[in-house]
C-alpha cells in the first residue's frame, strides 16, 4: 500500500469511528510517521497528495489554523479528476452540458422550499445587477448561484459535483463569454432567467423551475459554442 493510501486509510477509519473530526489537527509529522510506520519523506509525499485532494490543509506559522488540519473539500478532488478527463478528451463539453442538465433539473425537482437559501441566492443576483461588473466576476457569481440553488435538494454530493464542474470549466467559460458579440445583452437575459428560476423555486413550482433551468443552461451553452 502506498504511503498516501496508508494515511488516507488512517484518516478514513478515524473519521468513521469518531476518533477524528473535520477541523481537527493531525499529529506532528514525527508522531504520525511513527504511528503509521512510514518514513517521514514518504509521509510528506502523502501529505502533498492529500492536500491536492482536499483532505487536509497545511499552514505554517502559529495560531489555531496553523499545522495540518482535516478539511472537507471533495470538490477539489472531483475538479482534478474532471480536469484530467477533459485534458485527455475522455470527456468533452457536450458531456458536461448533459451532466449539468441532469444534476440541476434533478435538484430542482427535489427542491424543498423551506430548505433553500433563497436570501443568499437573491443576494448573489443583486450583486450580478451591477452594470460595471467584470465578466469574470459575473460568471463566478452565476456559478455560485446555481450551486446555492442545488442545496435546496438536500444532497451535498450533487452540490459538490456541480461545484467541481464549475471550477473545472472556469477559464473556458470566461473565454467563451468574452468572445460573444454582445455580452451585455446576454448578461441581461441571464439576469432575467435567474430571477424567474429563483421565483419558481421559492413558490415550490419545481416542474417550472426544472424546465426553466434546462432552457437557461441549453440556451447559454448553444449561444457560446455555436
Amino acid at each position: 500500500m502506498k504511503a498516501h493510501e496508508v494515511v488516507m486509510s488512517w484518516v478514513t477509519e478515524g473519521l468513521s469511528s469518531g476518533r477524528l473530526h473535520i477541523g481537527d489537527h493531525l499529529p506532528s509529522e514525527r508522531a504520525l510517521a511513527e504511528t503509521l510506520e512510514v518514513s517521514r519523506s514518504s509521509l510528506r509525499e502523502a501529505m502533498r497528495v492529500l492536500e491536492a485532494l482536499g483532505t487536509i490543509q497545511t499552514s505554517t506559522g502559529s495560531g489555531p489554523r496553523s499545522g495540518t488540519i482535516l478539511t472537507a473539500a471533495p470538490e477539489q478532488a472531483l475538479t482534478l479528476a474532471l480536469s484530467m478527463q477533459l485534458a485527455t478528451r475522455h470527456v468533452d463539453h457536450d458531456h458536461i452540458l448533459e451532466a449539468r442538465l441532469l444534476l440541476e433539473s434533478w435538484a430542482a425537482m427535489r427542491s424543498v422550499t423551506g430548505a433553500g437559501d433563497w436570501a443568499g441566492a437573491s443576494e448573489l443576483l443583486d450583486r450580478m445587477d451591477d452594470p460595471d461588473l467584470a465578466v469574470e466576476s459575473f460568471l463566478t457569481l452565476d456559478a455560485e448561484f446555481h450551486v446555492t440553488l442545488s442545496h435546496s435538494a438536500g444532497n451535498p454530493l450533487i452540490s459538490s459535483l456541480m461545484d467541481a464542474m464549475r471550477l473545472t470549466l472556469a477559464d473556458h467559460t470566461v473565454t467563451l463569454a468574452k468572445s460573444l458579440p454582445d455580452w451585455e445583452t446576454t448578461a441581461a437575459r441571464l439576469r432575467t432567467e435567474h430571477r424567474e428560476i429563483l421565483g419558481s423555486l421559492q413558490l415550490g413550482e419545481r416542474d417550472a423551475a426544472a424546465q426553466q433551468l434546462r432552457a437557461h443552461i441549453e440556451g447559454y451553452f448553444h449561444e457560446t459554442t455555436r
